[in-house]
């Protein structure tokens, strides 16, 4: 049943492809129609008694997103019956190869991620018709983007039912390249193209590597059905070759430092329902294979792996959120924040390997809980941040922090929805980032455990790196909900917002934030759900996380830590409600509004309160050798000798330190080479025919 549902969910979301393409300028639907059909719809279309625009444009926009939520809402019953029935269902599709058949498979692992993959993909089908409105008169046709949508979500789809190596290189192929053509939706944008480019270079760099990791299984597998990989038995040298590989395959994908400068160029570039779906949904692929790969297929677990993905993960989570206080952006400091979470999730399953090849079962599987629910915790706020970028975006059409302020005002029912998703991604009780970064540390504490003194070191050092990026994570969402929310308007645009009236888009929002709030208050039946997947992949099943009942959450022991954020909610109510009756309705006395305290400068103004810039200054201050900083300041002076200053203009840009050093001499080595290879094409004729004969040649001795 389940597995077939998720082929439902994959079929759908092609058909959602199709309709877009059928509803477009060229489409059946606008070209081939027959009159008769055609009368009715179009006055159905009809809007305040005048035509719709292009009269099927609200037919394109709709009936694609609405298959799109089909899909969403079957692959999170496909997920749920997988992940509580525990069992894996096979099939076998008559495609592929002569010799290897399409095999498919759903086990709770991929269950799991059906539902991270679902649950937003609902939300951004709710929240795309009202927002893609603004394309409909553009240089773009919506069929396009709702086309290479399908593909997209019909590629990650097919990723988690792929039973077989084959087939799940040509979903991730598939995934990667519609993707490549959303990030290039509005290509007339120079950096868009850019961006489009280089995301599509690294995807195929990546996938090289993954193929690679493969076959070295497949070496020993005799096959590249997942079953025979199982069965493989590599020496150790050839499982890390292999493990490494993968690494860098996921981790190309995922968004893990120096392998990330892609992130920020690609998720901003796109729409921003896309943006949702490719940092809050496309990265958790990457992360299932990597856990599929690592924890599933490699028959054997070293500590090394675990030391190296600790190390990668840490540093990924503390310079992403380094590099998203000093942007200024929003869609931009998004991206960014996505490298800093998925290196939270790295590190947890760091720590899970380090555990699990330690022989502590229990502490690798709490590890690789973590390390999924912060995932599926990612999903969800960071697809409602993005989302909410988008509502900002197309109410206002700014992105840059420097010209917002005062939204609160304007769009109140954005900001409250938008005020669950910076309090969620802070990581602050009772919401679900709380929880997820709270049994990271407890499993961090048990480090005690382990025989080696050297990981004992490690692993503490590594909880104080993430107890930094917890704080500096807080202080970059403080920033950006202050500063675009908070003071006053800085410009024409925010002054002039409303607030969003779209029903679609604000159901999209109050989607995700509603599960924001749900598996922060109520984490332990998700993670009592969970003991099937630990069970196939550790062996071992969390026993003791309810000992105290399902309000309260017992990572290790209840003697060792507890913590019930339906409590914590509760106490938080009480407190507030106490705090109002004692100074209001006690004393009897009335709020009483005033305008804020201007210091004596004779009233408040934009310019007078604090900018994205000043507010990150500090921190950048302090980790100056971690950025390339370029700072200018520009004076407009007159009077005698130009001795009065009448005006400053002050500017900063921050550079990522891994494109400089890594990419930008890449980029330069391969533009030499390929003006050397071009040498090769001189235009005679005589040349060519050269070429292909000493061609010709040099097959018939190789294949003699």
């Amino acid at each position: 049943m389940a597995l077939f549902l998720a082929g439902i969910s994959v079929l759908a979301a092609l058909l959602s492809g199709l309709a877009a393409l059928a509803a477009g300028p060229n489409g059946p639907l606008r070209q081939g129609m027959p009159g008769w059909m055609e009368k009715p719809l179009f006055r159905i279309l009809r809007e305040n008694g005048r035509p719709a625009p292009g009269r099927f444009s609200r037919l394109a926009r709709t009936i694609p997103f609405l298959l799109l939520g089909v899909s969403g809402g079957f692959s999170v019953a496909a997920g749920i019956i997988a992940l509580l029935g525990g069992t894996t269902r096979t099939a076998t599709l008559p495609l592929g190869l002569p010799w290897l058949n399409w095999h498919l498979a759903l086990d709770p692992l991929a269950g799991f991620f059906f539902c991270v993959l679902g649950i937003p993909l609902i939300a951004a089908s709710l929240f795309g018709p009202d927002y893609v409105r603004e394309f409909e008169c553009g240089k773009h046709t919506l069929s396009v983007l709702g086309l290479f949508t399908g593909l997209f979500v019909a590629g990650m789809e097919l990723v988690l039912l792929a039973d077989d190596a084959f087939l799940f290189m040509i979903a991730w192929e598939l995934m990667s390249v519609a993707s490549y053509f959303l990030v290039a939706y509005q290509h007339e944008n120079a950096a868009n193209r850019r961006a489009a480019f280089l995301y599509l270079l690294m995807a195929e760099i990546g996938a090289i590597a993954i193929i690679l990791a493969f076959g070295v299984l497949a070496a020993f597998g005799g096959g590249l059905i997942f079953e025979e990989l199982r069965n493989a038995s590599p020496n150790p040298a050839w499982s890390s070759i292999a493990f490494v590989l993968a690494l860098a395959g996921f981790g190309m994908k995922a968004g893990l430092v120096p392998l990330h400068t892609w992130l920020p160029e690609a998720h901003p570039a796109a729409p921003s329902h896309i943006s949702a779906l490719m940092s809050g949904v496309m990265l958790k692929i990457a992360v299932y294979g990597f856990i599929r790969f690592a924890f599933d297929l490699l028959s054997s677990v070293l500590w090394q792996w675990g030391v190296v993905v600790l190390l990668i993960g840490s540093a990924s989570a503390v310079l992403g959120i380094l590099y998203a206080l000093q942007q200024q952006n929003l869609k931009r400091l998004l991206a960014y924040s996505s490298v800093e979470n998925v290196g939270i999730i790295f590190t947890a399953l760091g720590l899970a390997l380090i555990f699990q090849s330690s022989g502590q079962s229990q502490l690798g599987t709490l590890g690789l809980v973590a390390a999924l629910l912060h995932a599926l915790n990612h999903a969800l706020f960071k697809s409602l941040l993005f989302l909410g970028a988008g509502a900002i975006l197309h109410q206002t059409h700014e992105q840059s922090l420097e010209n917002m302020g005062g939204l609160i005002h304007r769009v109140p029912k954005l900001a409250a929805l938008f005020l669950v998703g910076t309090l969620s991604i802070a990581a602050l009780p009772p919401f679900n980032g709380f929880v997820s970064e709270w049994l990271f540390f407890q499993t961090a504490l048990q480090a005690g455990s382990i025989q080696s003194g050297i990981l004992r070191s490690l692993i503490p050092t590594a909880s104080a790196v993430l107890a930094l990026t917890s704080a500096l994570a807080a202080t970059c969402f403080v920033k950006v909900y202050g500063v675009a929310f908070l003071g006053l308007s800085r410009s024409r645009h925010i002054a002039r917002a409303r607030d969003v009236h779209h029903p679609g888009m604000l159901a999209g929002l109050a989607l995700l934030a509603i599960c924001c709030v749900l598996f922060g208050v109520l984490p332990t039946p998700l993670i009592n759900a969970l003991g099937a997947l630990t069970q196939s992949l550790t062996g071992f099943v969390l026993p003791n996380i309810s000992a105290l009942g399902w309000l309260w959450l017992t990572p290790v022991a209840p003697e060792v830590a507890a913590y019930s954020p339906a409590l914590v909610l509760l106490g938080t109510v009480a407190v507030g409600w106490l705090c109002y009756y004692l100074l209001y309705r006690r004393t009897g006395l009335e709020p009483r509004r005033a305008e804020p305290w201007d210091c004596g400068f004779g009233g408040l103004t934009a310019r007078t309160q604090y900018t994205s810039g000043a507010f990150s200054m500090p921190i950048r201050r302090i980790f100056e050798p971690v950025f390339d900083t370029r700072e200018t300041i520009e004076e407009q002076t007159e009077g005698p000798a130009n001795t009065r200053v009448t005006k400053l203009r002050y500017q900063f840009q921050v550079l990522d330190r891994a494109w400089l050093v890594l990419y930008e001499p890449s980029g330069r080595a391969v533009t030499r080479l390929a003006r050397w290879v071009g040498r090769l094409q001189t235009g005679n004729i005589r040349t060519y025919l050269g070429y292909s004969f000493f061609t010709l040649i040099v097959l018939l001795w190789v294949v003699s």
